[in-house]
């Protein structure tokens, strides 16, 4: 008889919807959340380990040297004239992009 009440046990068990469903899908949750905090740890450190960055481009992006950088630019657009330009607009999807710019610049041409 104590073998019976056992089956019988089991049997209820088998057919309780939280065991059946609910545990699975509990286990499934919380062991995916620590699965993918591994994974996304491994993703991230291999990340660091690729943005070393190479020595040269190390040297110029220094923040010791970026004042001298900017005068280095800076002396560059001085001596350009960023007043005297013209908008050109860009083609619309149905125009030939050549001859509408080209018609633009002759336009702009007689106009000046």
């Amino acid at each position: 008889m104590h073998t019976r009440n056992m089956w019988n046990l089991v049997r209820k068990l088998q057919s309780n919807r939280t065991l059946k469903y609910g545990i699975p899908m509990l286990l499934l949750v919380v062991g995916g959340s620590f699965g993918l905090r591994e994974f996304t740890q491994i993703r991230y450190d291999a990340q660091r380990i690729k943005k070393k960055l190479d020595p040269a481009l190390e040297a110029r992006v220094n923040t010791k040297n970026q004042s001298t950088i900017l005068h280095d630019e800076y002396e560059k657009l001085k001596d350009l004239d960023l007043d005297g330009w013209k908008n050109i607009r860009g083609p619309r999807p149905w125009e030939d992009s050549k001859e509408h710019q080209e018609q633009q610049r002759a336009q702009l041409s007689k106009n000046t």
